[in-house]
């Protein structure tokens, strides 16, 4: 890739392509405080959510690590941590304040949200003007981390937007860049596809040990997926099994090596290249664990249209389904219709992606940033205590 790509480089080396200022609550109760600091501070970013209380185990530990990856993200300049209690909010800005980026915490407990809205407002607006100076400079292809997830899946999309993404993911890797896919359960009927693009015999065994842990939890349930794997939108779009499905969404993380198999929201330490996730199918949930993992873009294809964005990583919608194309546009990022009426080739279709995440890492906004979408959706593994 010839073309000049700038971003952010963060102080521990990384690189993001947006600057966001974030309020990030620990718990749900600490939401409205954070809500109501970010609408005292224009240019900050408050994510609500619906848990962080009475959380236990490996469950509590997903939630630190997903606080911690959302905090430490490299699209994120500075952040405000708002808690309940003292110690949890303590601990996520400590994750957070390991990348060297600035973070302050507040507790509400003994002060009331009035109290800590001030302060919180007060640092906010610091953290504000002093990101407002932070240039873009220029980076390399290979410091950006992209993830990749597809949604409202139809027969178009295994046809055309999964196999476009696969041309960005194998020039990417080839370039040097980081990758991640996921989705468990999705790659069920194809799951011998991935594990035998594994790095090693160690890691083909890792991951078919993670798919059928996964596989297990749902058929220990004793029920039948068909209408939420595939959903009655993947019906009504022709995909009549979840093998079907499974097939398209293999086919747009291209034909590499995979080097790595992670826990949700867990970062590579195995350098540069293609890692699989353990991910729930969930758009948002998905979305949010990769970028808590450290992704900077990521690339969505889909057939009957979802309108999924993410608050921190900008997503580049691709379709190859004329009527989604035409019928949701303002939706669509990347029209790769041309793909089934045979007027462009798939290295077209590909080159026209590569160009618009170009646009899109030198700042263009994607459709789900200008229309205001920001999903930001937790995972949960069990109940509360």
């Amino acid at each position: 890739m010839e073309k000049k790509l700038y971003g952010y480089r963060r102080e521990n080396g990384t690189v993001g392509i947006r600057n966001h200022v974030i309020i990030l609550p620990v718990d749900d109760i600490s939401n409205a405080a954070c809500e109501a600091v970010s609408k005292q501070v224009q240019g900050t970013l408050a994510l609500p959510h619906s848990y962080g209380r009475l959380q236990y185990g490996p469950d509590l530990d997903l939630h630190f690590r997903i606080m911690i990856g959302t905090g430490s993200n490299a699209n994120v300049a500075a952040v405000i941590v708002i808690g309940i209690e003292d110690n949890w909010a303590k601990k996520i800005a400590d994750g957070i304040a390991e990348t060297g980026k600035p973070v302050t915490y507040f507790s509400i407990e003994k002060q009331g949200d009035l109290e800590t809205i001030r302060q919180a407002s007060w640092k906010a607006k610091e953290y504000v003007q002093w990101a407002s100076e932070i240039q873009r400079e220029p980076i390399e292809l290979s410091e950006l981390v992209i993830s990749i997830k597809c949604g409202e899946s139809d027969t178009t999309t295994g046809l055309g937007s999964c196999p476009t993404v696969s041309q960005a993911v194998n020039q990417f890797v080839d370039a040097g860049a980081t990758v991640f896919f996921g989705e468990t359960s999705e790659l069920t009927g194809g799951e011998h596809l991935i594990a035998n693009r594994m790095a090693t015999p160690e890691l083909r065994d890792k991951f078919m040990g993670v798919y059928d842990n996964y596989i297990g939890e749902i058929e220990s349930k004793g029920v039948d997926l068909l209408g939420s794997q595939p959903t009655q939108g993947n019906i009504a779009g022709g995909l009549s099994t979840i093998e079907e499905k499974a097939l398209g969404n293999i086919a747009k993380t291209g034909d590499k090596t995979i080097i790595g198999v992670l826990d949700p929201a867990e970062a590579p330490t195995n350098g540069n290249g293609l890692y699989f996730m353990d991910t729930s199918s969930a758009a948002a949930e998905c979305i949010t664990l990769m970028a808590a993992a450290g992704a900077v873009l990521h690339l969505f294809p889909t057939g009957q249209g979802n309108i999924i964005g993410n608050p921190i990583e900008p997503v580049v919608k691709i379709t190859a389904n004329p009527e989604t194309a035409t019928t949701m546009s303002e939706h669509i990022d990347v029209d790769v219709k041309g793909l089934l009426s045979r007027e462009i080739t798939l290295e077209e279709a590909g080159d026209a992606l590569i160009n618009y995440m170009v646009r899109t890492i030198n700042g263009r906004l994607t459709c789900a940033e200008a229309l205001g979408h920001k999903e930001f959706v937790m995972t949960k593994l069990y109940r509360s205590a």
